[in-house]
Parts: structure tokens; sequence; C-alpha cells
């Protein structure tokens, strides 16, 4: 007869020793310290992938399961494209900017993909475009890479990043809702920090 263990199984949670919340975006100087460093490797599906990532601001679940025909349009990379997420069922715009285009371009010849496929296909057999996991794993990468602790950053950092220097540059909360996909301005408003942000900012400039 079975006797049952008087040692129950030790369950670690899944978050134990990584750092939880809201990812921080990236800087502009720490934008192009990566760009720089996939250019100077010429890899250069990592940089079409970086430079959407940033453009696009989408969540990983729509970024990786892009197909080329979302931005290319004739024969040529379009100036803007337009997703519908899979968390909202809202369609989100995007503008695609020139160094991101001609990454893309250089990409999508390079590896002769036709419009009804993947934009960034898996390399492994299992799955027929990139994981959520893997692109995961290669945004960690890229932090690491420049000298940042990239268990403080995460998928998210490359959504949020493009965003927080627009909203930094103009205040304007209402496009940067309307960027994110965003159905209300209290989501825009928790997604970005702007509130404990502001007050930072503000409490530096004043001299007492």
């Amino acid at each position: 007869m079975e006797t049952l263990s008087s040692h129950p199984q030790i369950r670690h949670p899944w978050n134990k020793g990584k750092l939880t919340g809201q990812k921080p975006p990236l800087k502009l100087s720490e934008v192009w310290a990566i760009r720089t460093r996939l250019q100077m490797t010429s890899n250069i599906r990592e940089l079409a992938m970086f430079n959407l990532a940033i453009d696009s601001k989408l969540r990983a679940c729509d970024f990786t399961q892009l197909r080329v025909q979302d931005v290319y349009h004739g024969s040529q990379v379009a100036t803007r494209a337009t997703v519908l997420q899979q968390k909202t069922q809202r369609p989100v715009q995007f503008e695609i900017t020139a160094a991101t285009r001609g990454s893309l371009e250089a990409w999508i010849k390079s590896h002769g993909l036709r419009t009804s496929d993947f934009l960034f296909p898996s390399r492994l057999h299992a799955s027929p475009h990139l994981s959520t996991r893997q692109y995961s794993r290669i945004v960690h990468r890229w932090i690491s890479s420049i000298g940042l602790d990239d268990t403080a950053y995460g998928t998210h950092t490359m959504r949020r990043t493009k965003v927080s220097l627009i909203y930094r540059r103009t205040k304007n909360l209402r496009a940067v809702q309307l960027l994110l996909g965003h159905a209300k301005l209290e989501s825009t408003v928790r997604y970005l920090g702007i509130e404990v942000d502001d007050a930072l900012e503000m409490a530096e400039q004043t001299e007492v």
C-alpha cells in the first residue's frame, strides 16, 4: 500500500527572482545604441525586427504574427500600416519610417519572402512564425548588449518606447492613446505611468 509523503511538494512562484510591473521604455540614446550594434554585425533580420517593433508599438502577440502583406504594398514597403489587435479587436495604424522601410526591404528581399508569408518566420519547424517567447528572448538580448539589466525590461519596452518619446515631446495624451489603440484614456495614463513621471519632472524643475 502506498503512503502519502509527509513533505508536500514546494511550488515556487513563476516570478521569483524577476522584476515585475511596468517595463520602462528605452531612451533615445539606447535605441540608437542597439540599432548601431545590429548594423555593425549586419544582422538584417533583427535590425528589421527592432526598427519595426519601435515604429509599430504593437503587443508581442500582434507583432510576431505580422505578414509581409501587412507592411508591403505593391512593390515596396508602405509608409503606413494598419493592424487589427488581437486583444481589443480594434484596428491600430502606425507609420513606418524611412529607416525602418529600408531595413524591412533588405530583410524581405534577402529571405525571398512572399506577400502571404509571415514577416518573421520561426527558425523552429514547430511554429510558422516567431513565437512571443522567442521574441522576448531576442528583446532581452538587445537590452543586455548595451549593458543594461535585461531583467528590468521586456517586450512592452518596445511598445512603450516611441509613445513615451512622443508624449515627452508633445504632451498630447490623446495622440498617444490613438497610437496605442487604447479604448480608454485612463488606460493610456496608467500604461505610460504619466502622473508619476510628470510629478517627478515638475519636482526636479522646482527650486526650493
